[in-house]
């Protein structure tokens, strides 16, 4: 049935059946945007500023726009692979390095982007500048695009490219957390060392730290070595003062790990720490070292106190976790601008 006042429709014979829920039925485009906004407009602060999206080729600030297609492999079919960059103080950290890592990702997945990498560098600089958002994180997608539900990604038009620039109020963490080992299996190194949309055990991992908890829980390979958290990467102080990272041959190569390997040598330098390295590092040298550490780009670093219940050194954050956490603080706010992109805001 019809009601004549809005042109929603009912599907009478669900009702006439004698149940009490009665869905709407949209036909008019602008009567659904309408019924969105009115979700969104509830005067709070909306998180995400501003979106892109290939598919309609350009930035929207209406949140009630920011939707990916149904048929869109990424969703039905998990066919993505993303990245994330962070916004600091009119800076887009590490947004090179990350734009790389996002393309060797979609390589590996066999997506094409729809545009060559300097327009995907301009889009995401100019959806940052739109936004005004001088505190967050610019996440950005690259998908099969969208075109049906089966699983070859063969009738797709072409790929799709969306980007969300996320307000978020992060600051540099100086509280240890505790975690736990994981009993979700981690993915097998073809699909760990690319960034993909698969984040089904992540996301498990995490919920089941939670339930004992702790903050996050991490992975140890099937040899036995640790090898990283849900969505960051883990080091390691040695008692002899070594800073130690898992290797990443089975892991995701994170890119705040890797600039953490780049500068920690200064406190090399110091006398501060002994030397850094990467290498295999089993569950009881993990569990045995005098520091431990998550590291990841909207951290950088988070101090780990507990793991399984068993304190880590003497159970405080440690002075070498902070001192690493200042110096990539400080790169962060300071550093070169050959990781620091200028955001030109509008």
């Amino acid at each position: 049935m019809e009601n004549p006042s809005s042109g929603q429709q009912t599907v009478a014979s669900e009702v006439g059946n004698g149940s009490d829920l009665q869905v709407p039925v949209y036909s008019s485009s602008v009567e659904l945007l309408t019924k969105l906004q009115e979700k969104w407009n509830s005067g709070k602060k909306q998180p995400s500023p501003a979106m892109y999206s290939s598919i309609f080729g350009g930035i929207t600030l209406d949140p009630a726009m920011m939707a990916i297609p149904i048929d869109d492999h990424m969703v039905h079919r998990g066919h993505g692979v993303f990245d994330t960059a962070m916004i600091l103080n009119g800076y887009l950290y590490e947004l090179d390095t990350h734009l790389d890592r996002f393309l060797r990702s979609a390589s590996k997945a066999k997506i094409s982007p729809p545009f060559p990498r300097s327009s995907l560098r301009s889009i995401l600089v100019q959806l940052a500048a739109v936004s005004q958002c001088r505190k967050g994180s610019l996440r950005y997608w690259l998908s099969a695009g969208p075109g049906n539900f089966l699983l070859s990604p063969a009738g797709c038009p072409t790929s799709a490219f969306y980007a969300v620039v996320i307000d978020v109020d992060y600051s540099q963490p100086k509280e240890g957390v505790k975690v736990i080992t994981s009993s979700v299996p981690m993915k097998a190194p073809q699909f760990a060392t690319m960034k993909n949309v698969n984040y089904l055990p992540n996301a498990l991992s995490v919920m089941e730290a939670e339930e004992k908890g702790a903050f996050a829980a991490i992975w140890v390979d099937d040899e036995g070595y640790v090898a990283e958290g849900p969505n960051v990467n883990v080091a390691f102080i040695s008692q002899n003062k070594e800073l130690l990272l898992p290797a990443f041959d089975k892991i995701l190569g994170g890119c705040t790990a890797k600039r953490l390997l780049a500068l920690a040598p200064k406190l090399v330098e110091k006398g501060i720490l002994k030397s850094v390295n990467t290498a295999n590092i089993t569950l009881e040298e993990g569990k045995s070292a005098a520091e431990m550490m998550f590291v990841g780009s909207g951290l950088p670093i988070l101090p780990i106190i507990t793991w399984d219940e068993k304190p880590i050194g003497d159970g405080n954050v440690g002075e070498l976790t902070l001192a690493l956490s200042d110096l990539l603080w400080e790169d962060m706010l300071t550093g070169p601008e050959t990781h620091r992109v200028p955001i030109p805001y509008v």
